[in-house]
């Protein structure tokens, strides 16, 4: 499978109807181009009979210019076995949109990521309904946009936010706990491209301190869930999913310190999957590959 050296390579994406001889066409197609096979992972959904892969290979030496891939494999390969699937490549940077409130853990965390020089991305813009966090990015010299956004002035904060991530040319969006409720039209603009993070709490403890009543109740677990944004609230394909135990010797502080923490490990989670292009929706589920 390779010998997972740095290198320009190139990721597929498939799903389709579950047959025989798929991974023996598409792999036979990379091996006669010259393709060195650097990961392939792949799974069947026996109840609905849908065959899904992740397969990336190396592209040097590689027999089909990389401008001409997704025609050639769509016209030999994909047309003849009626495969969705995508071609993405390793040296694409996506653009980003981060949109914050008041909470500056999660937005932290993804700047010190990006920072790091480890993170295949950029980010373009932070968008926000304060202007709280405003100086954290111009430390990390990021344009920071205020657009306030109240029941009266939704649909016009909206199409601001929509002209600004246009204007930037962003590719998806993190929500790094934005504490706002996007509508159908925002989310039509950008399908599986808002990744949000919220904690576990809802529908149990709703409300503006839901820690403080989940520690009435003694709840012994935190949890933590980052999924694509739906036009149905918090009901988008989960992609990421984690839990903390805590104890009756936890305080509120403590709940709220281990959420948080929580909070920023799914969402970074996420994020990095989907940079690394290791997610496929199907049926507001998500396959995530290893």
């Amino acid at each position: 499978m390779g010998n997972g050296k740095e290198g320009l390579s190139a990721v597929l994406l498939v799903h389709c109807v579950d047959r025989k001889g798929i991974v023996a066409t598409i792999t036979d197609f990379l091996y006669k181009n010259g393709g060195n096979i650097l990961y392939l992972d792949q799974h069947v959904d026996a109840e609905r009979g849908v065959f899904f892969m992740r397969v990336e290979w190396a592209l040097d030496g590689f027999a089909v210019p990389r401008e001409e891939l997704q025609d050639t494999f769509g016209e030999l390969i994909a047309d003849k076995l009626s495969l969705d699937f995508k071609i993405y490549f390793s040296d694409e940077r996506p653009r980003v949109a981060i949109f914050v409130s008041k909470l500056q853990h999660c937005l932290y965390d993804l700047l010190s990521s990006v920072r790091s020089g480890f993170w295949p991305m950029d980010i373009a813009l932070i968008i926000s309904n304060h202007p709280d966090l405003k100086g954290v990015a111009e430390n990390f010299g990021i344009d920071f946009h205020h657009v306030p956004i109240t029941s009266a002035t939704k649909a016009e904060g909206e199409a601001r936010e929509l002209a600004l991530l246009s204007e930037y040319d962003v590719d998806f969006i993190v929500l790094a706990r934005y504490m706002q409720i996007l509508s159908d039209d925002f989310v039509k603009h950008y399908p599986n491209r808002v990744i949000n993070i919220h904690h576990s709490f809802l529908p149990a403890f709703p409300g503006a301190k839901p820690y403080h009543s989940a520690f009435e109740r003694g709840v012994k677990v935190i949890g933590a869930t980052s999924h694509y944004v739906t036009a149905e609230l918090d009901a988008g394909p989960i992609i990421e999913q984690d839990i903390v135990r805590i104890t009756h010797r936890d305080s509120v502080g403590e709940l709220v310190r281990k959420g948080r923490e929580l909070e920023k490990l799914v969402l970074t989670r996420a994020v990095w999957n989907h940079l690394k292009r290791k997610i496929l929706v199907y049926a507001n589920r998500t396959i995530v590959f290893d």
